[in-house]
């Protein structure tokens, strides 16, 4: 006969092994962050592809597309850090919320303002908005993570926003390059304005715990004082994130920035491809892109418990390489459609391991930095990171711009010095992490 001790015992030890079930699952906060940010970054997918291949048919210039994208990305870097700095001050949710609200406002305003003069001042200022809203609102998404699921999911749960955000990065320049194609631009806006509303409103339902923290001031005296601690706290505590971001900075500067600007140009103005057939396999170049992101991620999540950050210069020694293939075709071979397949096969294999690399980058910072530095720490990070994405913009518009009818030139210097960058990588993770 049990007695009633040991069926005390025997209900506590259910209950115990209920409760650590329960945390390995995701919460329906999370969860309703992650649909959130399926439908704000399909609706962020589809506007992205649009807009800046609109002004690329427009102009036909690399120099242009890549001076216009570069200053998209300066408010992005701008704002970052004031997103995490108020991630850390007011209610996550209520950000995201009032920040897709606005995005859906600018989108509309655009569709009043796409007729009229000066077009290409309304889309370089429309997506500089549209890339300063983004950067005010991603450190809320990471900030979110670690106050929603426990310390031992944090990297599964990084793999899933990273995945999902794939998947919606996937369908979206698909079906907007179907879209834009045969209709124009038109519907993809009101498509994008649909989806930023509705994620918004969904929004709305999510609890994230939230604790205020106090006030230096004014929004400017914070900031500064924010951002100080943050660059006390990896200079002096953490060094080695200091040491990361520089590195993240080379890869931005010099592989991503190749990846924003080749793309587009070489498969819509290089390659001697039909107009509307190339803005459709454009469409599915970047969908490829986003399915090497979803591939990495899911990757990053399998391989969680067997992935070392002293090996990430092995991940960007891979994605360094895959350049070299598109760079022979180039220099080769006449067809577009070789050409075409071997860019996207290329860039998918490299968006695969760029996602491995981010994932297990951005879960060894949340590891590593308190809660209540995580947002504004993560903000500056992901500032500091992108300082070098609008120069490398910038930079390869004008080098394809000079190197017409040689653009393989362009393609082998990224990979050549993404190559030396990784090796660089290696021995930063190798001796720092083990201290």
């Amino acid at each position: 006969m049990v007695c009633n001790d040991d069926r005390e015992i025997f209900v506590h030890n259910v209950m115990q092994k209920g409760r650590k079930m329960s945390q390995k699952l995701f919460s329906k906060d999370f969860t309703l962050v992650v649909i959130g940010q399926i439908i704000s970054l399909f609706g962020n997918a589809v506007i992205r592809f649009a807009l800046p291949l609109y002004l690329l048919n427009l102009t036909g210039s690399s120099a242009l597309y890549g001076t216009v994208m570069a200053c998209a990305f300066i408010p992005k870097i701008l704002l970052s850090p004031v997103g995490g700095m108020i991630a850390d001050r007011v209610n996550k949710r209520n950000v995201m919320v009032i920040l897709d609200f606005l995005t859906a406002a600018v989108i509309l305003l655009f569709s009043l303002l796409m007729n009229s003069a000066g077009l290409v001042l309304v889309i370089t200022v429309t997506l500089m908005i549209l890339y300063g809203i983004a950067g005010a609102y991603q450190p809320s998404v990471q900030a979110s993570i670690p106050a929603l699921v426990n310390q031992d999911n944090i990297m599964a749960a990084n793999s899933v926003v990273n995945t999902i955000s794939s998947f919606a990065s996937l369908i979206g320049p698909v079906l907007g390059g179907i879209l834009y194609s045969a209709y124009g631009l038109k519907p993809v806006l009101w498509i994008c304005m649909v989806c930023f509303v509705f994620s918004a409103v969904m929004e709305i339902f999510i609890h994230i715990p939230f604790q205020r923290q106090g006030s230096a001031g004014g929004i400017w005296q914070t900031v500064k004082v924010d951002f100080a601690e943050s660059i006390r706290f990896i200079r002096k505590d953490k060094p080695v994130i200091g040491k990361a971001v520089v590195l993240a900075c080379g890869i931005n500067l010099f592989l991503s920035s190749l990846i924003t600007v080749a793309l587009p140009y070489l498969v819509t103005e290089v390659f001697p491809l039909e107009t509307v057939q190339a803005n459709k396999l454009y469409g599915f170049a970047e969908g490829m892109l986003a399915a090497g992101g979803l591939t990495g991620g899911i990757c990053a999540g399998v391989l969680a418990k067997r992935m070392s950050i002293q090996r990430l210069g092995n991940l960007i020694r891979t994605a360094a390489a895959c350049m070299f293939p598109v760079a022979v075709s180039l220099l080769t071979v006449r067809s577009g459609i070789i050409n075409y397949i071997v860019l996207t096969v290329s860039c998918f294999m490299m968006m695969v391991c760029a996602t491995m690399f981010t994932v297990q980058m951005m879960s060894f910072f949340q590891t590593v930095t308190p809660a209540h530095l995580i947002g504004k720490v993560m903000s500056v990070i992901l500032s500091i990171a992108m300082c070098a994405q609008p120069l490398g913009s910038a930079m390869y518009g004008v080098l394809f711009e000079a190197c017409k009818g040689r653009e393989w030139v362009g393609v082998l210097f990224a990979g050549a010095v993404s190559m030396v960058i990784a090796v660089g990588a290696g021995k930063i993770f190798r001796v720092e992490v083990l201290k």
